[in-house]
């Protein structure tokens, strides 16, 4: 090559690492790019960049990208290829990922890496010129005729032409090769060829790695010999027809595949042509309907006209791929065998009888009529409580197939429903036919326009989503066989046009029972399983389970009961490994088996142990099975977390429990009250929102009105509580943020206790909203409230009178635990509250009967 100075490359390059294919210098390859640190690339350099200088990109061929970027980067190839990104695509489905085109400029050598993130850069070395090349006589001169380079040159272009011999000349893209040959300087032909014919990547790399122009030619010369030899046995192993005076052409855009025939139906077609031949086939055989079928024939003619340089071949072409993959005639056969139904849901889920009835009641009106459209079903309930995996056990139970998208944080339309550029990610995928997961509808910050737009049809609405009209496809597409299940932890988020298209389902908390039935039933088995152990090396007895319930997860669901039992499975797993180590080294077990083992610490596991349960003395294999008692438990899960401090902090006036709702399930609140001299001030601390503000406005004004009934006084003994008097009312766990009415009757108890000097009962607890007249008014969640009062060990239950219907769905063991008292006026509340009851209206007024006159 020229020594003369020539074009440099920048000496510093974010390198693109690939692990797919080998770029060449003065070929053209495509590299999709999926991962992390190769993503950050392509916004960060490619995009953003406005010079010719920043589509330069340093390709490492033979390294794979880590899938995430705090992942540490591999050991890099060290002869990459320069390229200049010449395209970019990019694309949002199935996931999001570009694609590139890159034409390889010269080869360098990584000096240094620079940095990893948020991609590698490094210092790189020049091994290939940029130079004007000289021609192929000059090159021929100066290495001497007899010279190894020159006599290299001489055969490898000699072997060139004969391969492109043996092809069709009339093939316009034979032709252009043919004319390449003369034109292209001598040095530039290894890359060139072994870029266009069948190799491996092996190959390639070894063509790459070949710095000597010399030993690139001997590299590569015998790949286009194997290359010659394969066409001439194709050639005569062929059979032609008699009357078929066509040629074979075994050449494609960028390589030579010995054995792939290509008929030429047309003067100039190319394999391209071929290829949307077969997409033709493909989409008149996808039995589309007919509005469907002219619109892709119509991109097929444009895209058979489209040059694949421009950046809407490769959009059409995943277009009509896709309109090819829909299944516009298929479908899933359901399963309507309604016992087998049962018997599914029943193995897979305890409790959750009305979710269970209800999809026992859809199979059976299907089996009724075939063409039921599919229901739109929103499990609503805390987390953990098996929302998901019930819709799981719903594609089972019918047999189809099952897909899930989060729909928390998506808040732009076209992520849902697509632009003309981007495929619609969740319709698309799910179409497979025949139910789809809707995680948290109600976490999408614009759900309503998400799912129900108004300028289309909708695709949550069972009277529209027959014809579905996405913005990528453009086409109606039916979806009303589609079973849509949506979740969500609260229906207060969700948008009423949304919430009115969804048959609404609550899924709630689970009692101290289920938990445990649940936790013996599927928790523990799937936890063994998991971590490799056995029924018979691992037993967590029921008042075991019972004790991580009430003291280390006091949650509505049980997802934090299977983390725990995770852990406990961790920790017998390190005891049994260290055991099977030990007895392979033929320790003695009788000298280190700890004091007391045989009664019952060598099994669980002896106190003082690390926080994971593994003894740092242990020496001989445990005791099998390994019984995990509360001393074991202790050691592996640490500290209680939770403790029965109801009646505690029930020791002064002015203190009581309330309850609240959280997505999280029920909740105990305490609510404290203190007073001090002042000028009649209200304080109140926190995190309250407005409504919770407006209710302690509330139950002090009632207060102050019903004093004198109720003999409260202020600290000098007035009337008037508040004269002279600064009241501050507080809520702990100040940093979570309260808000509702509920706390409503908590408030008038506080309150009155604090005026009054006595003390709240120790085992009750509160829920109510509460008028400025003293009526108690219904509120929601109380299954939830009731349970966390139950969790709680609380013992009576003040409630609306109201809520009483709410009884029905709190299971019956936890009802017969539990002294309910409905109250329809805040009198009955106070003497519910304390013991003897609370001074107040003896007669209460009694409202004249009215009698209609008409």
């Amino acid at each position: 090559m020229s020594s003369n100075s020539g074009i440099q490359i920048p000496s510093r390059l974010p390198l693109l690492l690939t692990h797919e294919g080998v770029l060449l210098p003065g070929s053209t390859m495509r590299i999709s790019v999926e991962t992390a640190r190769n993503m950050h690339l392509v916004k960060n350099r490619l995009l953003k960049g406005t010079s010719l200088k920043s589509t330069i990109i340093g390709v490492i061929p033979n390294t794979r990208d880590p899938e995430h970027d705090t992942e540490d980067l591999p050991t890099l190839h060290s002869i990459g290829t320069a390229g200049l990104a010449v395209q970019v695509v990019g694309s949002n489905w199935p996931k999001p990922h570009y694609t590139l085109l890159i034409t390889g400029l010269c080869r360098f050598r990584v000096a240094q890496l620079l940095k990893e993130g948020p991609f590698p850069v490094a210092e790189v070395e020049q091994l290939d010129k940029l130079e004007q090349y000289t021609s192929p006589e000059e090159m021929s001169e100066a290495a001497g005729p007899e010279g190894e380079l020159g006599e290299l040159s001489k055969r490898f272009y000699q072997a060139a032409v004969q391969l492109v011999g043996m092809l069709d000349m009339s093939v316009p893209v034979v032709a252009k090769l043919r004319r390449l040959l003369d034109s292209l300087p001598r040095e530039t032909l290894p890359d060139v060829l072994a870029s266009m014919i069948h190799t491996s990547n092996k190959e390639k790399l070894q063509v790459l790695d070949a710095v000597s122009l010399e030993e690139r030619f001997k590299k590569t010369l015998p790949l286009l010999t194997r290359q010659i030899e394969g066409l001439k046995l194709l050639q005569k192993t062929r059979k032609l027809r008699p009357d078929d005076n066509k040629r074979v052409l075994a050449v494609r855009k960028g390589g030579v595949l010995p054995g792939h025939q290509f008929s030429l139906d047309e003067e100039g077609e190319d394999e391209d042509g071929d290829d949307t031949a077969v997409l033709e086939r493909k989409v008149k055989g996808a039995n589309m309907p007919q509005p469907a079928l002219r619109v892709c024939l119509k991109e097929l003619k444009r895209l058979k006209k489209m040059p694949q340089s421009m950046p809407e071949y490769a959009l059409t072409r995943n277009y009509l791929d896709l309109m090819v993959e829909l299944p516009w005639s298929k479908s899933t056969t359901d399963c309507l065998d309604i016992h087998a139904a049962r018997v599914l849901l029943d193995s897979d889920h305890y409790a959750m009888e009305k979710l269970k009835r209800r999809v026992l009641e859809y199979l059976a009106v299907r089996q009724l009529k075939s063409t039921l459209k599919g229901p739109i079903l929103c499990f609503v309930g805390p987390p953990g409580v098996g929302k998901t995996s019930v819709g799981r056990s719903i594609a089972r139970t019918l047999g189809r197939e099952f897909h899930r998208i989060a729909l928390g944080g998506v808040c732009d339309q076209s992520d849902i429903r697509g632009h003309t550029q981007c495929k619609c990610f969740y319709i698309c995928s799910c179409i497979m036919k025949y139910a789809f997961l809707l995680l948290c509808v109600n976490c999408a910050p614009n759900t309503e326009s998400l799912l129900c737009p108004p300028d289309s049809h909708q695709v949550l609405d069972p009277e529209q989503n027959h014809s579905f009209t996405d913005h990528y496809l453009n086409v109606a597409f039916d979806l009303s066989q589609v079973l849509f299940i949506a979740t969500a932890n609260s229906t207060a988020t969700i948008p009423p046009a949304l919430l009115d298209r969804m048959e609404v389902l609550q899924v709630q908390g689970y009692t101290q029972e289920e938990k445990v039935e649940i936790a013996h039933r599927h928790l523990i088995p799937h936890q063994l399983e998991q971590h490799g152990l056995t029924p018979q090396q691992l037993q967590i007895p029921q008042d075991t389970t019972q004790d991580i319930i009430s003291k280390y997860t006091r949650e509505a669901g049980v997802r934090s009961l299977e983390r725990k039992i995770g852990a406990i499975c961790r920790a017998v797993a390190v005891k049994v490994a260290e055991g099977h180590t030990v007895t392979k080294s033929e320790a003695a077990p009788a000298e280190s088996t700890p004091q007391g083992a045989e009664h019952g610490e060598g099994k669980r596991g002896r106190r003082g142990e690390e926080p994971d349960g593994v003894s740092a003395d242990m020496a001989a294999p445990p005791d099998m099975p390994i019984v995990i008692d509360h001393i074991a438990l202790k050691d592996i899960l640490g500290p209680h977390v939770f403790e029965m401090e109801v009646s505690e902090r029930l020791t002064l006036p002015g203190v009581a429990v309330g309850l609240a709702w959280t997505p999280l399930g029920g909740e105990i609140m305490f609510v404290e009250a203190s007073r001090m001299e002042g000028e009649g001030q209200l304080t109140l601390t926190g995190q309250l929102g407005d409504v919770m503000k407006e209710s302690a406005h509330l139950a002090m004004s009632w207060l102050r009105s019903n004093a004198k009934t109720y003999q409260l006084t202020n600290m000098v003994g007035g009337s008037d509580p508040l004269e002279g008097t600064d009241i501050h009312l507080h809520f702990p766990a100040g940093a979570v943020t309260k808000d509702g009415p509920s706390a409503g009757v908590t408030m008038v108890t506080v309150l009155a206790s604090l005026f009054s000097g006595r003390l709240v009962r120790s085992d009750v607890a509160m829920t109510g909203e509460i008028t400025l007249r003293g009526l108690v008014l219904p509120v929601g969640g109380i299954k939830d409230k009731v349970l966390a009062a139950h969790r709680a060990g609380v013992k009576r239950v003040i409630i609306p009178k109201r809520n009483e219907k709410d009884l029905e769905e709190i299971p019956a063991n936890v009802r017969v635990e539990l002294d309910f008292v409905t109250a329809s006026n805040l009198d009955e509340v106070l003497n519910a509250a304390f013991d003897g009851g609370f001074p107040g209206m003896s007669n209460p007024l009694t409202l004249p009967h009215i009698v209609s006159k008409l």
